[in-house]
């Protein structure tokens, strides 16, 4: 039985903590797990997501805390894709690829990124004068991503290509 000091010592009820993992778990897996995907096999972003999450979870009493928990979650997923492809990558890159490859827009970027939408506009910048012109911020995320090796994704590809050099 808990004393009423004992309940005002606690910041947040458990069942309040849960209901807010999973709606963050909810709103955010499935582009995690696309992120993941588009730089992992299939079976290593689903090993990569279950981590996240679990880590996630682990430290939600903290998390939640943080001043922006997406950023910390965020920050965390990155390593781990970065680790597990063995490919470490700029915040401009991981940007330019949730908008370019997966095509979310700037304020679900900043949302799942836990980054401010100006930030998220300063990157996408970033990764064009990176790539060198607007056109050529596909061709940054593509050395990212695992290859794909359909003859359609090819055709695709050398298509999205040719008509944005015309």
């Amino acid at each position: 039985m808990t004393t009423t000091a004992t309940r005002k010592n606690m910041k947040h009820p458990p069942a309040v903590l849960t209901n807010a993992f999973y709606a963050f778990y909810d709103l955010h897996r499935p582009a995690y797990y696309a992120f993941a995907q588009a730089r992992l096999s299939a079976e290593e972003a689903r090993v990569a997501v279950a981590y996240i999450f679990s880590l996630v979870a682990d430290n939600w009493t903290s998390v939640v805390n943080e001043r922006r928990p997406s950023a910390w979650a965020w920050e965390r997923h990155t390593q781990v894709i970065a680790r597990r492809s063995g490919r470490t990558t700029t915040p401009a890159q991981d940007i330019s690829l949730l908008q370019n490859y997966l095509q979310l827009s700037i304020g679900q970027i900043a949302a799942l990124t836990g980054t401010e939408p100006a930030t998220v506009a300063a990157l996408l910048a970033a990764a064009d004068r990176e790539a060198g012109d607007r056109t050529g911020r596909a061709s940054l995320w593509t050395s990212m991503i695992k290859p794909v090796p359909s003859n359609e994704a090819r055709w695709r590809r050398a298509f999205r290509l040719r008509t944005a050099a015309a």
